[in-house]
């Protein structure tokens, strides 16, 4: 009975310490200017991927310009993955980006960057 009494009192006691330890470690902050920016961006898609092709339509709905595009990759080794030349997707408007493997699609992602 005494040795889990101890077990308990030692626990307890790292506990605390581990606590303690934590919340004297500094934090890094992020500088101002390295922040996003609080003003939305960035379009809304919409992707579609029937057997071998993939459709994906990106909307923006933002007044500043959103260059998307599309990244496909194929699920066979020796199918060729592929990433679309980035397509300005203006405020107010909607744009279609298509794709294709030989074969089946692995995974599908956009990229979103802001036009300078």
């Amino acid at each position: 009975m005494r040795l889990s009494r101890r077990m308990a009192s030692l626990s307890v006691v790292a506990a605390l310490v581990l606590t303690v330890a934590y919340e004297a470690v500094p934090r890094g902050r992020v500088p101002a200017d390295e922040r996003e920016s609080a003003e939305p961006f960035g379009a809304a898609c919409r992707i579609r991927v029937t057997g071998s092709r993939v459709t994906v339509y990106c909307h923006n709905p933002y007044p500043e310009t959103d260059r998307v595009s599309l990244h496909v990759e194929c699920a066979r080794w020796w199918d060729i993955d592929t990433d679309s030349s980035p397509v300005a997707a203006g405020p107010a408007q909607t744009v279609r980006l298509t794709g294709r493997c030989w074969k089946e699609v692995g995974d599908v992602w956009i990229s979103h960057r802001r036009e300078n």
